[in-house]
């Protein structure tokens, strides 16, 4: 991830477009592969859903990125109905982090709209933020309504609902070659964002323990989805529990390479191929729901990070609050 020939700003690794390099939907773009997959890629919560949930991305910032914020859910179902209608709550995952590097986050207490509205004219927007130094292994909840930005000297590992909607809020003053600046969102951004100073911000992760040793570490539950860490450092079992997952789940090594072996009911999982994988770093790997029993076997100390995606529709169904 550190060897990139020419600067890139971010990489999507669950674009719609990004091909599938291998298994039975080889070739195929992820949009492709995804109206393909049954019940046991899916899992039970997904199996009806036309659209896929979750955009998975590294984000590699050489300067700081425009002050921003994002819509809910609600909002852009009424206001951005063309551009898809889905808000955007995110969570950051610092992979790595240069002396000194920083980003924003949230609003520090006693900001109003007001002096927000000031603070633009005045260019001093960043007085108002929280700011934090941030470190590889830190992780950040950014829910839909909360300002950010992000700093150089960083790569972030980002999961997010898939949505691109963004509104700018401050650009720096910064124009292209033909002086031309970019469009700002002003007014939506004011009507969307959170002034509660506790909305988002940097989270406390939990790790959970196997003979004593970290192995899993949980990052970041929201209603749109679940985010855990696992570190290994020597092969390691782990058991079915002999049910299908209600939903798959998306796995981005950022550290490490080795092999991965399975096993699973055939009956469940026609279309899977059985046997083991070979991952290295930067590498994205889709997960179905029907996966069984597997065993890790890192040739290098391995992180990964696992993102299942939480059908929010349907919980408001099972709570009564759709039709």
């Amino acid at each position: 991830m550190h060897d990139l020939k020419s600067p890139i700003g971010e990489a999507w690794l669950t674009g719609l477009d990004c091909r599938i390099a291998n298994g039975p939907f080889v070739d195929k773009t992820l949009g492709e592969a995804w109206k393909e997959m049954t019940t046991a890629w899916r899992g039970l919560k997904f199996r009806d859903e036309t659209d896929f949930p979750l955009l998975l991305k590294f984000i590699f910032p050489t300067d700081k990125l425009s002050i921003q914020v994002h819509p809910d859910d609600a909002y852009a179902a009424v206001h951005e109905a063309a551009a898809g209608g889905r808000g955007k709550t995110e969570m950051w995952h610092v992979v790595s982090a240069e002396p000194g590097a920083r980003l924003l986050a949230g609003l520090k207490p006693g900001a109003t709209k007001e002096r927000v509205l000031a603070a633009l004219s005045d260019h001093t927007l960043e007085d108002l933020f929280q700011s934090y130094e941030v470190q590889a292994g830190d992780t950040f909840f950014i829910p839909a309504g909360t300002p950010h930005t992000i700093g150089p000297g960083m790569i972030i590992c980002e999961v997010q609902e898939y949505s691109d909607l963004t509104y700018r809020l401050y650009d720096y003053e910064r124009v292209d070659a033909k002086g031309k600046a970019r469009e700002l969102h002003v007014e939506k951004a004011m009507e969307v964002l959170n002034f509660n100073s506790n909305a988002g911000g940097k989270v406390a992760t939990r790790p959970r323990l196997i003979r004593n040793k970290k192995f899993w570490e949980d990052l970041v539950d929201c209603p749109y989805f679940s985010t855990s860490k696992r570190e290994i450092d020597e092969p390691t079992h782990l058991k079915s529990i002999g049910k299908p997952s209600h939903e798959f789940s998306l796995w981005v090594f950022l550290e490490g390479e080795g092999k991965i072996g399975w096993s699973s009911n055939p009956q469940d999982m026609t279309r899977s191929n059985f046997g083991e994988f070979s991952y290295t770093q930067g590498e994205c790997w889709f997960i179905p729901a029907v996966f069984g029993s597997h065993g890790y076997y890192p040739k290098k100390k391995t992180n990964v990070l696992m993102a299942s995606p939480l059908n929010q529709k349907n919980e408001l169904k099972k709570n009564g609050d759709a039709d």
